[in-house]
């Protein structure tokens, strides 16, 4: 996975290609995190079998105490559940008041990791125990950008009918529909879009309120007196690029 630096240099080369370049580099991106969460997913399921591996050698009154000890973050076996695609485990744990929407560190929910995979059932459980439709991850990419960008269509039916956000823009400035390689997925997403009578406009002014929110923001800190040139931990200051090419001109410094 590109560390923030690499990132950086990246969007700074991307500003430079065809916007038809900027997409593949968004989806390429997104592979290498959902290959991350896969190498993490596997170390999940190793250290649970060996838990319980250990748990089974031990006495009554042993397996009790032991119990105490080894235990897994609710996230964790949520999402563990869903990867597996166990629809049991997963409703145990719905029933048990595990909130649908918790997430890994990268901010993918059980929604969006079934979406990945193509779990019909599994996606209709979520929906049904109130998992958000339009949950964002750390990359701001919704369950539609992930079936979308999958091709899965019968998923995109699914989360279209439970209301998920036709324009929801991920933080590379794509929407679902700019993502979808799949001209019969692709065909569902547009007409969904001109059933809900969106327009091209509605489509240029979600892109523009992002960048013009997060230029208010920016703004906001500088009257505050924030210095502009401040890193943070990962390096990045206020004037650093972004997929929404915030510049100097734009702040009036």
């Amino acid at each position: 996975m590109a560390n923030h630096l690499e990132l950086i240099q990246e969007l700074q080369q991307l500003d430079k290609v065809p916007s038809l370049e900027r997409l593949r580099a968004a989806q390429k991106r997104r592979t290498q995190q959902l290959k991350r969460w896969a190498v993490y997913e596997k170390e999940m399921q190793h250290k649970k079998r060996k838990a319980d591996k250990k748990g089974r050698g031990l006495n009554s009154l042993q397996r009790a105490e032991f119990k105490k000890h080894v235990s897994f973050t609710a996230s964790v076996a949520l999402l563990e559940a869903s990867a597996r695609n166990d629809p049991d485990e997963v409703r145990y744990l719905l029933r048990n008041n595990v909130s649908p929407d918790l997430c890994n560190e990268d901010g993918l929910t059980a929604l969006h990791q079934c979406c990945i995979d193509n779990y019909d059932e599994m996606v209709k459980i979520l929906l049904d125990r109130g998992a958000n439709v339009n949950a964002q991850d750390n990359e701001l990419w919704t369950p539609l950008h992930a079936a979308a960008t999958c091709g899965h269509t019968g998923l995109v039916k699914i989360l279209i009918a439970n209301g998920a956000d036709l324009l929801a823009v991920n933080s590379d400035g794509n929407m679902p529909y700019d993502l979808c390689d799949d001209d019969p997925t692709l065909d569902i997403i547009e007409t969904a879009m001109a059933n809900r009578g969106i327009t091209q406009e509605m489509i240029n002014e979600t892109r523009a309120s992002t960048e013009r929110r997060m230029l208010g923001d920016i703004q906001g800190l500088l009257k505050q007196g924030e210095e502009a040139n401040q890193q943070d931990s990962g390096g990045a200051t206020l004037r650093s690029p972004s997929s929404y090419e915030v510049i100097d001109s734009r702040l009036g410094q």
